[in-house]
Parts: C-alpha cells; sequence; structure tokens
C-alpha cells in the first residue's frame, strides 16, 4: 500500500488533471465539459466506495446526500449573488457541510442495522427525500429545480469562472483534496476497522469495537463527501433538480463502484470515468446506449468481480516478470473472434431496436458505414453468421490464451520464489 500511493503518485495525479483540459483533442469546450463531469463523478463514486466497498453498506439511496448538497450549495451560491463575499472555489464547502449534517441525522438511523435492511432504510430514506422535492418547492424548487449564477459572485485571483477550463479546474482541485482526504481517512484506526466491520463484524465487537460506532462514522464521512461532489455538481450546472436526490442516480453511483471494482480505491474513480463517457458519448451513437450499459454491468458483474482495477492490478504482476509480452500474444490471437461476436450482436441489437421503437424510419439504415434493409434476412442472418463463427473461433482459440496465462502465472511464482 504504501509503494502504491508513494507522494509521487499524488504528484503525477495532480500534474494529469492540471494537463488534461490542454492536451490535444482535449482543449474543446465540450471535451472539458465531460473532463469536469468526470470529476465530480469521481468524488461521489469515492464517496460511495467508502460504504460500499471499504464498509460492506449496500446503499440504494446515496444520491439523497449529493442532492441535498447540491441544492444547499446552490442557495448559498444564491445568496453569494445577492452579496455575499464569498469565492467560488469555497461554495462546494457548503454542500460538504450539508451531506454531514444529514449524514449525520439519517445515519444514526439507517447504520443501526447493517446488509439488506440497511439497503432496504437507505432506498426508503431516498423515496422519502425524493418526494419532500417535490412536495416543498419553497426549498427544492419543485420540478424546476433552483438556479444560481458563478458569475455573479466576487472574482477571485481575477477568475470570473465564466469559462469551462476555469471551472474544471476548480472542481480538479477539489477531486484531489477528496481524494487525498478519503484514502488518509481510510488509512487512520477506524478506517481500518471498516474493514473488519465488513469482512467480520462480530469478531471486530469481540475485541471491544462498537460495528454501529463505526458504521455510522463512516456513514457520516460518506455522505459529507457526497455533498462535496452535490456542491461542485451545483456550480458547474448553475442548477440543481429533484433528479439530483433521485433513484436514478443512486443507481448510477452503484454501477460506476461495481464496473470500477468495489475492493480497489482508484476503481471508483475508473468507473466513474467510464459511465460518465458512456453516458455523454455512446448515447450520441444509438438510442439503446442504456442496453448496452446494462449488458456491460452484467458482463463485469460475471467475469470481472474485481472489476475494471481488478482486471489491470491482475496484470500487474506479469509485467513485473516481464511475463506480459506473452499474454499480449494471446489476447490479440482471440481478439478477432471477440470483436467478431460483438460486431454480428450490435448489428442484431441495433437492427432489432430500429424495428421496435423507430417504425417511421422505415427498413433502411446505416450501420458501421454500411447501408442494410432491414426487411430482408440478409442482414439479420449475416449478423446472426457473424456472432457463430466468432463464438465457433473463440472456442478453439481459448484454450491457448488459456495456456499462456498459465505459463505466466508460473513465471510469476517462480519469480517470486527467487526473489
Amino acid at each position: 500500500m504504501r509503494r502504491r500511493w508513494h507522494p509521487g503518485w499524488w504528484a503525477a495525479a495532480a500534474v494529469l488533471l492540471a494537463v488534461l483540459p490542454v492536451v490535444p483533442g482535449l482543449e474543446s469546450s465540450f471535451s472539458r465539459s465531460i473532463l469536469t463531469q468526470m470529476a465530480i463523478a469521481a468524488v461521489f463514486a469515492l464517496s460511495y466506495n467508502l460504504l460500499l466497498g471499504q464498509t460492506g453498506l449496500l446503499s440504494f439511496g446515496h444520491a439523497v446526500y449529493f442532492g441535498l448538497g447540491g441544492y444547499a450549495a446552490i442557495h448559498f451560491l444564491r445568496a453569494v449573488n445577492g452579496g455575499l463575499p464569498i469565492p467560488i472555489p469555497f461554495v462546494p464547502l457548503a454542500g460538504a457541510a450539508a451531506g454531514l449534517a444529514f449524514g449525520i441525522v439519517f445515519g444514526a438511523l439507517t447504520t443501526r442495522r447493517a446488509g439488506t435492511i440497511f439497503a432496504l432504510i437507505s432506498l426508503g430514506v431516498g423515496e422519502l427525500v425524493y418526494a419532500a422535492s417535490l412536495m416543498l418547492p419553497a426549498f427544492f424548487g419543485g420540478e424546476e429545480g433552483v438556479t444560481a449564477s458563478r458569475t455573479k459572485a466576487p472574482h477571485w485571483l481575477g477568475l470570473d469562472f465564466s469559462s469551462q477550463i476555469q471551472v474544471y479546474y476548480v472542481i480538479a482541485f477539489w477531486l484531489l483534496v477528496a481524494a487525498f482526504a478519503m484514502h488518509a481517512f481510510m488509512r487512520t484506526p477506524v478506517g481500518r476497522m471498516c474493514n473488519a466491520v465488513r469482512d467480520n463484524p462480530e469478531r471486530a465487537e469481540f475485541i471491544g469495537y462498537d460495528p454501529q460506532g463505526v458504521r455510522f462514522i463512516v456513514f457520516a464521512v460518506s455522505a459529507m463527501f457526497a455533498g462535496l461532489a452535490g456542491g461542485l455538481h451545483a456550480i458547474n450546472y448553475e442548477i440543481v433538480a429533484a433528479e439530483a436526490v433521485g433513484a436514478t442516480r443512486s443507481g448510477v453511483v452503484l454501477l460506476m463502484v461495481y464496473i470500477g471494482g468495489v475492493t480497489h480505491f482508484v476503481g471508483a474513480i475508473l468507473g466513474a470515468i467510464v459511465i460518465t463517457w458512456l453516458q455523454v458519448s455512446l448515447s450520441d451513437y444509438t438510442s439503446a446506449w442504456l442496453l448496452y450499459l446494462g449488458l456491460f454491468f452484467m458482463a463485469v458483474v460475471l467475469y470481472l468481480p474485481g472489476g475494471l482495477a481488478g482486471l489491470v492490478m491482475l496484470h500487474v504482476p506479469f509485467v513485473r516478470a516481464r511475463a506480459m509480452g506473452r499474454v499480449l500474444r494471446a489476447y490479440a490471437l482471440g481478439l478477432a473472434p471477440v470483436l467478431a461476436m460483438l460486431l454480428g450482436a450490435i448489428t442484431l441489437i441495433e437492427m432489432a431496436y430500429r424495428r421496435s421503437t423507430q417504425p417511421e424510419a422505415g427498413a433502411r439504415m446505416k450501420l458501421f458505414w454500411v447501408s442494410m434493409d432491414t426487411s430482408t434476412p440478409w442482414p439479420w442472418l449475416g449478423a446472426a453468421l457473424l456472432v457463430a463463427a466468432g463464438y465457433v473461433a473463440w472456442r478453439w482459440i481459448s484454450p491457448r490464451v488459456t495456456a499462456a496465462w498459465t505459463i505466466a502465472s508460473e513465471e510469476v511464482r517462480v519469480g517470486g520464489a527467487r526473489g
């Protein structure tokens, strides 16, 4: 752990965040907007990982603290617009304070139980707050939400925060601070006890620790950082609406953490990047993007229980033992049949989705730069044959991939024994 999170890694992360918006291809306002959304999602996902990954608390209502933090920040920003002399970079702290306050209030109730009971109570709290957001328009703004302007605030260091890159750097700064703080928290005695409570609460209680007290502390800390993410959301979009506390946002952060890797700190960041990219970019290419997201999630849960971060960590020993070349060559052999299966499956999905949801668009469509007539059987047969051929080829090649993995693992074991 010390080697993995050496101070040099944090310095490298800071440099990466600083140069990303000026990298060629990412210097447009659209790209910077996506990077900003990824940074906000990363803070939110890291806060959820404190609950699920580190403490084993499955919450279906974590958006409550994100949304309430966002509402607190947007009202604070309105006060700044009214003359309160607070610079924009400090506005998200109002969201963090609100998240902590509501985390203490709701956490005192929800953390009395763990497991399924906790999950159901969190779902009930989420639905309660969402209903309240529509019933109390004076604070929540009803369906239209609450708006404010980040440009009508005191200029700080000559910055008016009218451009996306200025907002990005504010949010990137808070991402770095939040990630460092959450990582440091997990290295404290309370943070270590989170893992103990997750793995064996009875033994933790036997040695003198109160599992409910540990769950309550980490719940409040997690809610605080979720509120910080909500505050960042408020200054980025300059509006907070009821969807910020809705079940959809709670579900999305759950997908982020699971896809990135529940047991890895960096997994939440990877999941936030991937899911944000899918939400923003993939939706521009296909109206069936939610179906692909669901299939992707199922594939990760079934075949990659460690998530994307776990997949990366599995290959680190190969790189250190200089056995990665053998594995990469095996992967290259299996790439063609996998791509064939994906291409055929995507074609079938897109044709079926087009016929079922957009019949008024006609039978002809263009996919992968190829024009096809879905009213004839030939595109369907061609796509099905592509899936079948790819599957047969993969069954023939997969033993070679397995053999290469086994040999590389043996090289790692022998190298470790010599070391």
